[in-house]
């Protein structure tokens, strides 16, 4: 079978790992499930998508051991060089890990947002081919707080806060306190905040022309209140986002105060010395 094809088929035996252990690191059984892919992507990417959807689905636990190489060739009827390439992807998306001597284990997903534009975490997740939702924990109107009425340059009776939830490959990730002015918080909690982030609304919905953001992050240890909702132990390093969003124009349009487990989520920032520096 050629990778590349008109329509390739491939007959794709899903491993299902039961009874695996990572610290003697042995097999004790594998069953299969079978589903039929037809495609005209390169076989190992549908390999790839197979594998990472069992890893989502938590088919293949955090830290559980992958098939062999040699099981994987077998069982899926594909190249050792298909098997690899797949591999290897998963290992640069951070999905699994390899210890030498011992085989490729499932990672507990951390993904990277890369800060060089301005993005909803949704946004940025989804296209490196994450899953992600919130859930809506609250809202409440006229916010006495000077700090966010001096950030939003409006009155207390005129700001709306919006708690979120955000989860990350199903796991809870974020907690977000969204600062916004009370006549556009008022038609978003109307809206399906679950799967679409704050900003494509009001860009592709409302009209509103996004132009900039002021960031600020900091170290911070989890109190009792986040650690029950991101699911970790009371005092836990967390990661704190200020994130102060300007329009188009230059106004104040949305305040945020993020906090991010520390074990789930890194940063990438891409830094370009300036000539006059030399």
């Amino acid at each position: 079978m050629t990778i590349y094809g008109a329509a390739a088929l491939a007959l794709i035996l899903l491993p299902v790992p039961t009874g695996i252990t990572t610290g003697s690191v042995s097999m004790t059984s594998t069953k299969y499930a079978y589903s039929t892919i037809t495609s005209m992507h390169p076989l190992y990417l549908q390999l790839k998508e197979q594998i990472r959807s069992s890893i989502l689905d938590g088919t293949y636990a955090p830290h559980s051991q992958m098939p062999s190489e040699s099981d994987m060739v077998k069982s899926f009827n594909v190249s050792r060089t298909t098997v690899r390439q797949a591999l290897r992807d998963l290992q640069s998306d951070g999905l699994i890990f390899k210890i030498p001597g011992k085989g490729s284990f499932v990672s507990r997903p951390k993904a990277t947002q890369e800060l060089i534009s301005l993005q909803g975490f949704g946004e940025a997740m989804v296209a490196k081919g994450h899953e992600t939702f919130s859930t809506l924990l609250g809202s409440k109107e006229i916010i006495e707080n000077k700090a966010v009425r001096l950030k939003l340059k409006r009155d207390a009776t005129d700001i709306m806060e919006i708690r979120r939830l955000r989860y990350l490959n199903r796991e809870p990730i974020s907690v977000d306190i969204t600062y916004i002015p009370c006549d556009i918080g008022r038609r978003l909690i109307l809206e399906d905040l679950t799967t679409q982030d704050i900003f494509v609304i009001m860009e592709n919905k409302y009209g509103l022309r996004l132009g900039r953001a002021e960031i600020q992050l900091e170290s911070i240890l989890s109190d009792e209140a986040l650690s029950r909702l991101l699911k970790i132990e009371e005092g836990s390093p967390i990661l704190k986002m200020e994130r102060l969003t300007y329009t188009a124009e230059d106004m104040p349009i949305d305040y945020e105060h993020i906090y991010y487990r520390g074990d789930a989520l890194k940063y990438m920032i891409n830094l370009k010395r300036n000539q006059e520096d030399k």
